[in-house]
């Protein structure tokens, strides 16, 4: 097992920002919508809050160290995002639902929403491949 130390830990803390402005400002709005997203899932049951901040770091750390950083250090999901980003995994209650919302939306998706054949064939393959980058690479925090 690797072990690192905290200065490699504060390294990947660091934005690494896109050099080509537009592109900066796509993964800004783009990390926006998952915050938007992500704050519904607060008061809205079954809409997985984790998953969609996780997404926002993931785009604010292509185009903001500002946005990166606000985002992280929030009170309430700051440690569960740094947690993640560290490679300590996601609370099992945050997995949990993660894979049910998959579940739930990508087969509602499939067997009710889409009636091209061609898109429900591909919303099921992206499903089941979300599904499946969720229940295997996405570690469970321990504590």
């Amino acid at each position: 097992m690797k072990h690192s130390s905290a200065h490699e830990d504060q390294n990947i803390h660091l934005a690494k920002e896109s050099s080509n402005p537009i592109i900066r400002i796509l993964w800004v709005v783009l990390g926006s919508f998952f915050v938007v997203i992500g704050g519904i899932g607060v008061v809205v049951p079954g809409l997985p809050t984790t998953l969609f901040l996780i997404l926002a770091a993931a785009c604010y750390i292509r185009s903001s160290q500002r946005l990166y950083d606000w985002l992280i250090n929030n009170k309430t999901f700051g440690p569960y995002l740094r947690d993640y980003r560290e490679g300590k995994g996601i609370p099992k209650k945050a997995k949990v639902l993660a894979v049910s919302m998959i579940i739930i939306f990508v087969s509602y998706a499939v067997f009710f929403g889409i009636e091209s054949l061609n898109l429900k064939i591909a919303a099921g393959i992206l499903g089941i491949a979300g599904l499946l980058y969720v229940l295997f690479k996405v570690p469970v925090s321990k504590t």
